[in-house]
């Protein structure tokens, strides 16, 4: 898995390439908490390049949704690939999460907010 940050304003995008799972979760556990202790309150996931993703990868995501709603935020999803798109699907997250499509949806819905 190979992590890809850019900030715009206050808006941090998160790219994720490859495999989201057991081997490497901890390193974007590590890099939300940094983020959202450090104050990111609208964070966006690029999940156009990831592959695959397993339990361990679905979980850090509902931790970072959690942990960003405390402080009021915004934590979304684009991109998601068709088998990805199902795994969410199944584990009930597609109610969860805000998923869009593109990267200007996603951008536009977030950054509306206050």
């Amino acid at each position: 898995m190979e992590l890809l940050e850019q900030k715009m304003e206050e808006i941090t995008l998160i790219g994720i390439t490859g495999r989201l799972d057991t081997t490497n979760y901890g390193i974007l556990e590590k890099r939300l908490i940094t983020l959202i202790d450090e104050g990111a309150k609208k964070i966006i996931i690029d999940c156009a390049n990831m592959d695959y993703i397993s339990s361990s990868g679905l979980r850090i995501f509902l931790m970072g949704l959690k942990k960003v709603k405390l402080s009021d935020g915004n934590f979304v999803l684009f991109g998601l690939q068709d088998t990805i798109r199902e795994i969410f699907e199944i584990a009930g997250f597609t109610t969860i999460f805000e998923i869009y499509r593109t990267k200007e949806e996603a951008i536009k819905a977030v950054g509306s907010r206050q």
